[in-house]
């Protein structure tokens, strides 16, 4: 009976076998090469021509509040996952339709050129010689309806403004050294400081198209709008643009401030170098600012403040290149330390913290320094301590804090196991486990939670600070908290739009642009109040900038976008339908074919023929290879120490990487395919491996870790996730392995439920990854539970998952057979009669009711049940036979959810990902566990867009359409203004009141004054050139109240045009006499530029006045000490200045 038994499994085995017999190497290499012969031509075809598509029809959606970040609809070339609803619609199966004639097929493409290469023992691709359709596949309910629902895309963006996106999102593998940390503009171009330099764009370039592959620009430069890049630097950490002098100023991590011109022969074959530069800090520049005086503060470490004043820097610049060396020490002696004029016997009053910013309040000539928890304020001008004060708006004068910075988290920890009694010896296996883990786990936890009492002031610290048209001072923290202050540091009021980290502002007539670590970029008025929202970026946003007429956005992956300055306006929704329509010329279609393997190890290893038989004989077609296994290492000791390691943010283990080195040698990893990260939890293991080939358009690699063991804490049980683009698209994978047992179908529900909703990803820890990635530090992402309100929108956002394009899950899945025996089950399968096995799957069942894998496809089974079996017995008489005898059943499966919203849908930038199976099936061969390994091969058709096309295109609309020029047009318009006088004459103390009228009754006006040039004026009357201090600073003999401001319609606004006498005695800096600070006798004569604009205007409108200083004579002698400063009285030589309110400023 039993010889009968495994001959009926034999003859099953053969006829489950659907791949003919073996074939000769040489034969299957001349039919590849038959097959693939067309893939280059269609290739080329595709890259150089528009496509047939049919036209997009988008409709837009905004909210009556104009808040951006309601829309229904993703833009199709968008990389982000955030919160956006979807479109309706019932998931189906259905081919890939007319659309995969017009593919890319780049495996195809790289076969036709470099040829396959056979593994050893000369093992052929068995998923080549089956027949290259798509199987048939059952889909599960309820994938129409919320978070299971695909995410609807388009070509351009219905409910955000449009952008010019100067430089695409590049892969962050691309970046490693090149990452752009910080950008600033000037009147034409645009700068960006990066990891390795400094870059520039020219405005007239930005809708150029890129030099594309094989041109000047490196990986992932290659859709980016033309640029220039200087010599090599060590990384450029802030940037400071200086009109007057007409220099950008940049400084980098190594402590050095270094100059470059703006007027300069940009060459692409040559990088630009630097001029002045000098040793600034011993640590990194961490802040610059040129103050109202022109003169540039730098912060860095510490808490050090450095003071460089104009007149040293500006007798450098007048050196030749030769005196460089003496230029840079001539500054480099010149400086003052702030900190330390501030610091008495070893007390200093202000904080140690890192000065992260530094802000010139050019209305009240004051300069703000900021640290995480605490603000000083300087006066400009005397360079006198104002005050101190922390975020709460409490004045400090008191020591150096730096005894309440975090206290550091132990490095070593030592957990005791007690000894256990005889009671607790007899309790059960998984008692004693579970004990083990909680207790390893809380210990490890009580160590890592130890500064938590810190961690709500780390969770307040200040990111950024702005100065707005109205002279209030703006500060965003790291909880998303905006803190209005008035201009003395006085707390005002404070605002909450969105619950993630503010890392930077800008402003621009009567709007707040606000950037948060979540991508999120907000509008708000003067007030606080919000006016509009979007996603700007996948990444933090973490510089804003105005030029041009737009305001650009810097991600920390590098991408670069410019939003139209009166975005959201009525140009946008003139500019979504006309590049909408523009669809076929950008739009770019792509074939990759998606190995994936799940595989319940049960604490085995596997042999290389095993490993060959699974993956290695099916991927010589395969862009992308994706390996999930399960209970890779297990034991109540191990789920503990990992349970710890998590905890601190640590992962893997030895037998994971013998795992996945061994599967790299039976994918030839080195030569064909590259290993692009991986992610364990306890047992579970997930790991990518993509082609050489492929390994351009494939990158961006994110992991996630979600427990359902013992309480949710413990990876016994569970999911890890990686997340990735490829060729702009999102795919996520997910390897799991659910509850155990017949009767345990809504604890398996519940856990794909939770994996699914909570499964959040981040970069890895793993060393190799992040040195692959070259992670910035411009802004660091969180770990752990604090993460998950990185990606959502006032807490309405949508999982991770359910926001890519694709998801891919597979595992263990631990769904049974039920209402069968164990004998019924067994001749079903030896007669093959897998449809009436179908009927009895837990899983089918449970997704035909719509409660669990809601929405998802799976090819129909035709392979035998793959649990349990005895290892190391072969063939079907392999299924367990011991006393408990489990019925056979189909734990291990593989599932997807694509970008189809409705059956038939093809693949388009509507439609971006279409898959189908080509291949499903179980390695019944395999005997090194009680599972059988399953792979399913999936043919995954993508588009996406051509970024430079489509910029051109954007370029093509703006000059073409005569509503959007009209529009552009509009926004030029200044509200007329009129001043009082353009000829000022102030004797020794005077002050003048100089008057600006807003003639316009209903548009307010801004206005910013500053000095173009400073010239003395000769006893014969002869006037000197006038010449300009850093930023067209004011001369330090004349204060202008207020700097800048608003007017209202029909309204006045007063200006103290004020002299004050500023003679120094001669200081001494490194015991060298810096006399040259001291002002001359002679007359002096000043040209304040008064620049007025609307509050959206792109222009600005110039009043020019002249103010005289004729000197008394009434000078200070030097035996007496100056008095540097009217607001501390007057002297007996002194006139009283008048005291003027300050309108419309606190």
């Amino acid at each position: 009976m039993d010889e009968r038994l495994e001959e009926d499994d034999k003859m099953a085995l053969e006829e489950l076998s659907l791949a003919p017999p073996h074939r000769k190497a040489h034969s299957y290499s001349h039919q590849l090469r038959t097959n693939t012969g067309t893939h280059k031509h269609r290739h080329h075809q595709i890259r150089k021509h528009s496509l047939d598509e049919n036209q997009i029809m988008i409709n837009h959606v905004t909210s009556k509040n104009n808040v951006y970040n309601d829309g229904d609809v993703n833009s199709s070339d968008e990389d982000e996952f955030f919160p956006y609803s979807t479109g309706s619609g019932n998931s189906g199966g259905g081919g890939v339709g007319s659309v995969s004639e017009r593919h890319v097929d780049y495996i195809g493409l790289s076969q036709r050129i470099e040829g396959i290469a056979l593994r050893d023992g000369g093992a052929c691709d068995e998923g080549q010689r089956l027949p290259q359709q798509p199987l048939p596949e059952f889909v599960g309910s309820g994938g129409d309806v919320g978070v299971f629902k695909a995410p609807n895309r388009a070509a351009v963006h219905p409910s955000r403004p449009t952008c010019l996106e100067l430089r695409p999102h590049p892969l962050r593998e691309t970046q490693v050294g090149k990452f752009l940390r910080t950008i600033a503009c000037t009147e034409t171009q645009l700068w960006a400081g990066q990891e390795s330099g400094i870059r520039v764009w020219y405005y007239s370039d930005a809708y150029k198209p890129g030099i594309g592959t094989g041109g000047r620009a490196r990986r992932g430069d290659e859709d980016a709008a033309p640029f220039y890049e200087s010599a090599n630097t060590s990384p450029a950490i802030c940037l400071m643009v200086d009109h007057g002098s007409k220099l950008v100023w940049s400084g980098h991590k190594d402590g050095k401030i270094r100059s470059w011109k703006m007027e300069q022969n940009f060459s692409d074959e040559t990088a630009f170098k630097e001029g002045l530069s000098w040793q600034a800090h011993r640590g990194p520049v961490l802040s610059m600012v040129i103050s109202s005086y022109g003169d540039i503060w730098s912060g860095s470490e510490g808490g050090v403040i450095k003071f460089w004043p104009w007149k040293a820097i500006e007798k450098s610049l007048s050196l030749t290149l030769e005196e460089r060396h003496m230029a840079a020490l001539l500054v480099e002696r010149s400086f003052i330390d702030l900190r330390s004029q501030v610091t008495v016997n070893g007390v200093c009053n202000i904080s140690s913290s890192d000065v992260k910013c530094l802000l010139s309040d050019y209305v009240r000539a004051k300069v703000w320094a900021a640290g995480s928890l605490s603000f000083s304020l300087w006066d400009a001008r005397t360079r006198e301590l104002l005050k101190v004060f922390n975020i709460e708006g409490q004045i400090e004068n008191r020591a150096d804090l730096s005894s309440t910075q975090d206290q550091s988290v132990e490095d070593e920890m030592n957990v005791k196991f007690v000894s256990k009694s005889k009671k607790e010896k007899s309790q059960g296996f998984l008692q004693r486990s579970r004990n083990a883990i909680m207790g390893a786990a809380d210990a490890v936890r009580r160590v890592a939670t130890k500064g938590a009492g810190a961690f709500a002031d780390e969770n307040k610290k200040t990111e950024a600070i702005v100065l707005t048209a109205d002279g209030m001072i703006w500060t965003g923290c790291s909880n998303g908290l905006l803190i209005q202050w008035d201009g003395n540091g006085n707390r005002l009021q404070d605002f909450t739009h969105h619950p993630c980290g503010v890392l930077c502002f800008c402003t621009h007539g009567g709007r707040i642009w606000a950037g948060y670590v979540s991508g999120m970029v907000q509008l708000l008025d003067l007030e606080g109040n919000l006016i509009a929202s979007w996603v700007a970026h996948n990444g933090p946003v973490i510089k804003l900038v105005t030029g041009n007429g737009h305001v650009y956005s810097l991600a920390t992956h590098g991408g670069i976008r410019g939003w139209n300055i009166s975005s959201p306006a009525q140009i946008d929704n003139i500019l979504r339908p006309e590049l909408a329509a523009r669809e076929e010329l950008y739009t770019r279609l792509e074939n990759v074919r998606i190995l994936v393997g799940t595989w319940n190890v049960g604490q085995g290893r596997a042999s290389h023929d095993a490993l060959m038989s699974w993956l290695g004989s099916a991927v010589s077609d395969v862009g992308i290879v994706v390996v999930g296994l399960q209970e890779v290492e297990m034991g109540a000791g191990f789920l503990a120490m990992s349970a710890a390691k998590e905890t601190v943010g640590l992962e893997g283990s030895s037998i994971g990487q013998w795992w996945q080195d061994h599967i790299g040698k039976a994918l030839d990893e080195g030569s064909t395919f590259e290993r692009v990260g991986s992610r364990q939890l306890a047992g579970l293991l997930i790991a990518i491996w993509v082609r050489k080939t492929l390994r351009t358009h494939v990158g961006d690699l994110d992991v996630a870790a979600v427990a359902c063991g013992l309480g949710r804490a413990i990876g016994n049980k569970g999911g890890v996730g990686l997340r990735l683009r490829v060729f702009d698209r999102i795919i996520c994978f997910a390897n799991c392995h659910f509850a155990a047992h017949l009767e345990a179908v809504n604890r398996r529900n519940a856990d794909f439920d939770h994996i699914f909703r909570t499964m959040t990803f981040t970069r890895s820890s793993n060393l190799l990854n992040n040195a692959a990635a070259g992670v910035s530090s411009a802004a660091q992402m969180l770990r752990g539970p604090n993460v998950a309100t990185v990606n959502t929108d006032e807490g309405k956002g949508k999982p991770d998952l359910a926001e890519a394009d694709m998801f891919i899950f597979c595992g263990d899945f631990n769904y049974r057979l039920f209402g069968i025996s164990y004998d019924e089950a067994r001749d079903f399968v030896s007669q093959r009669s897998f449809d009436w096995l179908r009927e009895k799957d837990q899983l089918r069942a449970e997704m035909k009711a719509g409660r669990v894998f809601q929405g998802m496809h799976e090819a129909l089974i035709r392979f035998p049940p793959t649990y349990k079996f005895e290892r190391g017995k072969p063939g079907l008489g392999g299924y367990d036979s011991g006393e408990k005898k489990r019925i056979p059943a189909w734990c291990d499966r593989i599932l997807y959810r694509d970008s189809r919203v409705a059956s038939g849908q093809e693949c388009s930038l509507e439609c971006p990902v279409v898959a189908s199976i080509l291949l499903y099936d179980a390695r019944m061969d395999v005997t090194e566990s009680d599972h059988k390994p399953v792979r399913c091969k999936l043919n995954v058709d993508i588009a996406h867009v051509n970024r430079s096309i489509r910029r051109q295109e954007f370029g093509k609309i703006l000059e073409s359409n005569e509503a959007i020029r009209s529009s552009l047009e509009a926004q030029r318009f200044v509200p007329e203004t009129a001043v009082s006088t353009n000829q000022i004459v102030l004797q020794n103390q005077d002050t003048f009141n100089l008057k600006i009228t807003n003639k316009s009754g209903e548009d307010m006006v801004f206005f910013h004054i500053i000095c173009e040039g400073q010239s003395s004026v000769k006893e014969d009357e002869v006037q000197s050139d006038f010449r300009p201090r850093a930023s067209y600073g004011l001369p330090l003999w004349l204060e202008v109240t207020p700097g800048a401001g608003m007017i209202k319609p029909d309204q006045v606004v007063e200006i103290s045009i004020h002299h004050e006498e500023f003679h120094t005695l001669e200081e001494f800096v490194d015991g060298i006499p810096q006399s040259w600070w001291s002002e001359d006798t002679r007359d002096k004569e000043v040209i304040l530029l008064i620049n007025v604009r609307g509050s959206c205007s792109t222009d600005t409108k110039t009043h020019r006045v002249h103010v005289r200083h004729c000197f008394s004579g009434n000078s200070v002698h030097p035996d007496k000490k100056p008095n540097a400063s009217s607001r501390h009285g007057p002297s007996s030589n002194q006139k009283i200045a008048p005291k003027h309110a300050e309108i419309g400023y606190p």
